[in-house]
């Protein structure tokens, strides 16, 4: 990763960290999961306020890693008011993304500015920080029953 890239990787990380977007509990909530990482202890939750197939509202709360914390929050400010169809395409492209071997290249522009997580797969150990919140966010969505773990 090229030095401006990784100097706009962490500058996005600290700001989403320090500063995260949605994070609070929704009361109008109508969806909601809970995820956990017993390696780390990130442990989120996240809240979906359905109107019919689009997500009308998110949030998110709980404690994590920087990377964790601030990939929930960037999730959150790039999936309102998509569908569930959209957010499961971003769900997927986030998550190629973030396993792809190093070098391997990507289509930035399917991800926009989540493209800055991008440098997480150089750290194979922080892509379950960066995807905790992802997946926590599908089983809210389309609910299985299942917990939410990277494990």
């Amino acid at each position: 990763m090229s030095g401006d890239i990784r100097e706009l990787y962490q500058q996005m990380i600290m700001d989403h960290n320090k500063n995260p977007r949605n994070f609070h509990a929704l009361k109008e909530s109508n969806r909601n999961a809970e995820g956990y990482n017993p390696l780390c202890g990130d442990h989120f939750k996240v809240f979906l306020q359905m109107d019919g197939d689009v997500i009308k509202d998110i949030a998110f709360e709980g404690a994590g890693c920087a990377i964790s914390k601030a990939s929930a929050s960037m999730m959150t400010t790039a999936l309102k008011g998509k569908t569930r169809q959209e957010a499961r395409a971003l769900f997927e492209e986030v998550h190629k993304m973030l396993s792809r071997r190093i070098g391997e290249v990507f289509d930035a522009s399917k991800v926009g500015k989540l493209a800055t997580l991008a440098g997480v797969c150089e750290f194979p150990a922080r892509v379950k920080c960066a995807s905790l919140a992802w997946h926590t966010m599908c089983e809210a969505l389309e609910p299985t029953g299942k917990q939410v773990t990277t494990e």
